[in-house]
């Protein structure tokens, strides 16, 4: 008789119980510690064992016998050779060999952007990182596809890096519990992206709180072009996509007029008001940022921003900023412009006031814990400076040597010779696809490690089949989380699936790096090293943490971490005492007005927050041929684009839908239910029409995560946004992606 064993092992959506029979996975379940655990794990079964599984190593027929051009332009197109370990190996080895002896290690580009595991050991970018610098060195990107306009401005604004902002300086979900009256949520708080956090998230929370707020009387306002984007009985201003800026300055606007400023806070704690005043008041160009005027722009009626500013001034108030806001054209500006609302309402540094970015937008955010460092696979130094900004992948590949400018530095594009991609699919989260594929035709070499064939594996020239998590063991654990689990080995690796750790190993030997990369140690040699090292460090803070061997035994454990003993006043001793505590700007203070960014010279990015009007909008001339809006919100159904491959298979589920309001279906003749095709001069995709009074008139979205499929006609089949979006820069300050600046229209199919 076969036997079934369950076992509890943990994901970037959260534990939950395998069962596997057979040497298969057989079934999931919830994991009892959660609440409301998430749907996603039930396709898992499905999607670890599908027909698209990459069983062999793979390489491209074109690239390995198409001479010395290698048939670029096939990538896509051509069939795959399988062959042996040690072969594929060997080619692999002898051409990253080449690139470096001949162009530098400054021409490999190292490509991990993805979520590949939840566990610390087997994480892909590590494992990528760390073997580029035992060969020499690699160009990385920096920031991140989700808040690389945030990560630019911050800094600046605050004097800290972004993510030790998002984690260790904001109001936790008690607090606001406790002190907030009024929660204004700019692109909302929406507990669905909230089911996925980097490491994983175990209790999923952010709706329970969202109804203990709505329950006790506090004042939810969602301004965003979905109702959905947060709980059902919150308020909705529903803002045209891109004017949250023109929003928050005729708020501001109300403040200044009716006297309803906190000066003496904006005196101790802020630089640089009366010249961001001047602005707000037209001084300069003649143009008061009046309620009158930006509902013209944003679609919000100028009395409902003056009685929402009014309300806010009387009240404790949380302002919140989603980081989609800042994945637009000049996305950086609301981002910046929340801050200075905050400062003027005079509550940043008061419990359950102030200002807070990415709540909702991932798991964790506002949860009061004792962050503990640790458990990640150290990537060595890298001699190569060079790097880009992470969402300008296709213009490094199509402009080398081109100058680009960059958070007032002017910089040069590498030349690339060999992308190395391991844990990610490009071809998911990148903007304009057609593009992409263009860019992706010009390096010499693209290798990738992946499991399913992507689309991004499709278009590579060696692709080794890598392990899942559930193929090999591991230890998890996100520091933004009190669980700890021991990710045991599941099944058998599928086909002849290796996992990174072991490719690099036997690539590097091949490179002379061996003992470099590995420093003696097998896979479980490494795991009870950092686990070790994470005991020690966890005991100098005074946590006691189980031995590993106990862990394995209980296969998970939580940690003494989380409570209302860490709940702190983000910003309370600074404004207290700015003098004293000051922050990391050139001023010490919360800068309104910043000489170091107006000494950039960017005219779309001042020296304060600005309205900048988008290239695309419903407010710009190409409304004519394009009238409606284009959001692309993260799935319900499964992190970015993994597990897809079996969900593309369940029936009438793809290609993705698409909300529409009635009135934009009726005028196209379009039904609930309609097969359509969305497109734009950039690209075209199917989508089902979804018919919904939860989007405004001339918006629709559409989810990211379909793998990307176009057809012979290029029309996208599965229904990726990504063939739409505009793949150009924030601004000269961040160069994020700007996904959520885009015009398409849509016609029955």
């Amino acid at each position: 008789m076969s036997e079934r064993i369950t076992k509890v092992t943990t994901s970037h959506w959260g534990a939950f119980e395998v069962t596997t029979e057979n040497g298969r996975i057989v079934g999931t379940g919830p994991f009892r510690e959660d609440p409301r655990p998430p749907p996603i794990a039930g396709v898992l079964p499905a999607a670890i064992h599908h027909r698209t599984r990459v069983t062999r190593p793979s390489v491209r027929e074109g690239w390995l016998k198409g001479g010395k051009e290698r048939n670029r332009d096939g990538r896509g197109q051509d069939r795959f050779i399988e062959l042996p370990w040690d072969e594929a190996l060997d080619i692999a080895g002898a051409e990253l060999e080449r690139v470096r002896s001949e162009h530098g290690n400054g021409a490999i580009f190292g490509g991990s952007y993805g979520w590949a595991s939840a566990g610390r050991f087997h994480h892909a970018l590590g494992q990528v990182h760390r073997f580029l610098n035992a060969i020499g060195g690699y160009v990385p990107s920096v920031a991140s596809y989700s808040t690389a306009g945030a990560q630019a401005i911050i800094p600046h604004v605050f004097g800290m890096n972004f993510l030790k902002l998002t984690w260790g300086h904001q109001n936790s979900w008690p607090m606001i519990a406790e002190h907030t009256e009024t929660l204004v949520m700019f692109g909302g708080i929406n507990p669905k992206n909230a089911q996925v956090s980097m490491g994983g998230v175990t209790r999923h929370r952010t709706l329970d709180w969202l109804r203990r707020y709505l329950d006790s009387g506090m004042r939810l306002v969602n301004v965003g072009p979905q109702r959905t984007d947060t709980i059902d009985g919150a308020e909705w201003l529903p803002v045209i996509p891109g004017t949250d800026t023109a929003l928050m300055l005729a708020m501001a606007h109300v403040l200044e007029t009716e006297n309803l400023v906190d000066r003496e806070f904006l005196s101790r704690c802020t630089v640089g008001y009366d010249r961001f005043r001047d602005y707000l008041l037209g001084v300069g160009d003649g143009q008061p940022k009046t309620p009158s005027w930006a509902a013209g722009l944003c679609g919000i009626e100028a009395e409902r921003i003056r009685a929402l500013a009014r309300g806010m001034a009387s009240t404790r108030t949380l302002i919140t900023v989603a980081w989609s806001l800042q994945r637009g054209q000049n996305g950086e500006q609301p981002y910046w412009m929340a801050a200075v609302l905050a400062a003027m309402l005079g509550q940043i540094g008061l419990p359950g006031g102030g200002v807070g970015y990415g709540y909702g937008a991932i798991g964790g955010v506002g949860v009061p814990l004792k962050r503990l460092q640790g458990l990640a696979l150290p990537q060595g130094e890298n001699p190569v400076k060079d790097s880009i900004p992470v969402a300008r992948v296709a213009d490094m590949l199509l402009r080398p040597g081109g100058p680009y400018d960059f958070n007032g530095q002017r910089k040069i594009y590498p030349d690339i010779r060999l992308v190395y991609w391991c844990g990610g699919n490009p071809f998911h989260h990148h903007q304009d696809l057609h593009r992409l594929e263009q860019a992706w035709k010009k390096p010499d070499t693209i290798i990738v490690h992946e499991p399913w064939w992507t689309a991004t594996a499709k278009r590579a020239d060696i692709v080794f089949p890598a392990t899942t998590p559930y193929e090999r063991e591991d230890i998890g654990r996100s520091p933004n989380d009190a669980f700890i689990f021991h990710m045991a080995k599941l099944i058998e690796p599928v086909g002849e699936a290796r996992d990174d750790y072991q490719i690099f190993s036997q690539l590097a030997a091949r490179l002379g790096a061996g003992t470099v990369f590995t420093e003696g140690r097998d896979a479980s040699d490494w795991q009870r090293h950092l686990y070790e090292q994470f005991l020690q460090n966890a005991a100098s803070e005074g946590i006691e943490i189980p031995p590993l061997d106990d862990l394995k035994e209980k296969n998970w454990v939580e940690l003494p971490i989380e409570g209302p003993e860490h709940v702190t006043v983000p910003f309370a001793s600074f404004r207290a005492n700015p003098e004293a505590d000051p922050l990391d700007t050139p001023s010490g203070r919360i800068e309104i007005y910043s000489d170091r960014i107006a000494g950039f010279g960017y005219d779309e990015t001042p020296g304060h927050p600005a309205w900048r009007e988008p290239d695309e909008w419903l407010g710009s001339p190409d409304v004519d041929k394009h009238p409606l809006h284009l959001v692309s919100p993260q799935p319900g159904d499964k992190l970015h684009s993994q597990l897809e491959s079996a969900l593309a298979d369940v029936a009438d589920a793809r290609p993705m839908p698409i909300i529409m309001n009635p009135a934009d279906a009726a005028r196209r003749s379009i039904s609930d239910g309609d097969p359509v095709i969305v497109f734009n001069d950039r690209g075209r995709c199917r989508a089902r029409a979804s018919v919904s009074g939860d989007i405004m008139k001339h918006v629709v979205a559409i989810s990211t995560g379909a793998w990307f499929d176009p057809g012979v006609d290029l029309i996208d089949q599965q229904g990726n946004p990504n063939v739409l979006t505009r793949d150009i820069g924030t601004s000269r300050i961040g160069q994020g992606c700007t996904a959520h600046t885009t015009l398409v229209d849509v016609v029955r199919d």
